[in-house]
């Protein structure tokens, strides 16, 4: 079955495009100024304007065109009408070139659960650490994450601002390096796209982990697995993506906290090449609406 006719790759095509339109969302929050931050349960669980502003792009725009998906996101919204602005209604014809996994090809609509972080990193947002940031959208089928899109807003921000300087200073020396931003998506039995898989450096151990949640019990479990280094940053998604390009040997978040919105994107990106994503105890993690 060609996979412009199955739901399964029509929806990964057209949240490409949303997450594509997210990105440009939180960039253009910074650059107007005004985060519009409120505290949520604590000082370290915060909300800002691009949060509230995403997570209404990204539902509204696949609401609409898959009107029986169940839609998770992170920020508890009132149900307002959305700026005709925010809603993108594009999808990326490559992901429609490549083939459906069989064991998808029949999946219904009202099947799928997709599950989006808005900006997942939001404290790193407001220190303005950009590079901690992400949008994530995870789709879920029978409980198991089997689709994801993770956006970096931010990626190549600071060759990015080399390159404005050079802009500046007129010296000649555009190119790729000035491109900012990326989307990464995979799909289990398919692959992941959008980046370069890279290994640790042999016979390293590294370690990724919370920056801004720690406690004694991560603190304690870092420490046992004797770690020749510990990176301490911000993200879920960002965190992920350190394992897959070769910056971290594992992730490793001891305690309660993160949800299924934080992982179910990356946790795909993440088996498709390999890896794997568990609690603490090795169980697989679940993904069902309710």
């Amino acid at each position: 079955m060609a996979s412009s006719n199955t739901v399964l790759m029509r929806l990964v095509a057209s949240a490409y495009s949303v997450a594509q339109k997210a990105g440009m969302i939180v960039r253009r929050v910074i650059a107007e100024g005004d985060l519009g931050i409120v505290e949520k349960t604590c000082a370290t669980d915060l909300q800002t304007k691009a949060d509230r502003l995403v997570q209404m792009s990204i539902c509204s725009s696949l609401a609409r065109k898959f009107p029986k998906l169940t839609i998770i996101g992170e920020e508890d919204l009132p149900s307002e009408e959305v700026d005709q602005e925010l809603i993108e209604d594009g999808q990326w014809e490559e992901i429609l070139k490549q083939p459906c996994p069989s064991q998808y090809s029949a999946i219904k609509e009202e099947d799928l659960v997709v599950w989006v972080d808005p900006l997942d990193g939001t404290k790193e947002y407001t220190e303005g650490l950009l590079d901690n940031v992400t949008v994530l959208i995870g789709i879920a089928y029978e409980g198991k994450a089997i689709a994801g899109i993770i956006n970096q807003p931010y990626y190549n921000y600071e060759n990015n601002e080399k390159q404005q300087l050079r802009e500046h200073r007129n010296e000649a020396k555009a190119g790729p390096d000035a491109v900012l931003g990326r989307t990464i998506w995979g799909v289990l039995g398919l692959g992941a796209f959008g980046f370069q898989l890279k290994e640790v450096p042999a016979g390293k151990h590294i370690i990724t982990t919370t920056r801004s949640h720690s406690n004694k019990l991560v603190t304690d479990c870092v420490t046992a697995m004797n770690p020749d280094d510990v990176l301490r940053v911000g993200g879920a998604g960002n965190k992920i993506i350190q394992l897959i390009e070769g910056k971290a040997s594992a992730y490793v978040f001891a305690s309660p906290g993160c949800k299924k919105w934080d992982t179910c994107a990356p946790e795909v990106i993440l088996h498709a090449v390999g890896g794997k994503l568990t609690d603490i105890h090795g169980n697989v993690l679940q993904y069902h609406k309710d």
